[in-house]
């Protein structure tokens, strides 16, 4: 069993930045990746951006540029910094992480940009 627990969400104005944050607990050795999902009313839901136990980076189009996801491995935790933000990016994000068979899920967390 893994415990996914996000933090950083809240509102902002377009342009500024947050950081977004997941630590994973557990049973976390079978972990291969962990990453971020969004979902706004209306809208399906899209990955925005994952990292592997390599580190390889995968980005969705819409935030190339203006994200960035990397791992702190002494904290089990994973961080999306979101900078540049914009009223599009205005979401619920969920962390989720995943190995082989298995995919966990955080509570997700509301980041809202106001114009």
């Amino acid at each position: 069993q893994v415990q996914l627990v996000e933090s950083g969400g809240g509102l902002v104005q377009a342009g500024g930045s947050l950081r977004l944050s997941c630590a994973a607990s557990g049973s976390i050795f079978g972990i291969y990746a962990m990453g971020w999902y969004r979902q706004a009313p209306g809208k399906q839901r899209e990955l925005v951006a994952r990292i592997t136990s390599g580190d390889t980076t995968t980005f969705a189009d819409s935030v190339t540029g203006r994200f960035t996801i990397s791992r702190d491995n002494a904290k089990n935790t994973v961080y999306l910094q979101m900078n540049s933000l914009k009223p599009e990016d205005t979401a619920v994000y969920v962390c989720n992480a995943g190995g082989p068979g298995t995919r966990y899920w955080g509570q997700g967390t509301q980041v809202t940009v106001s114009s």
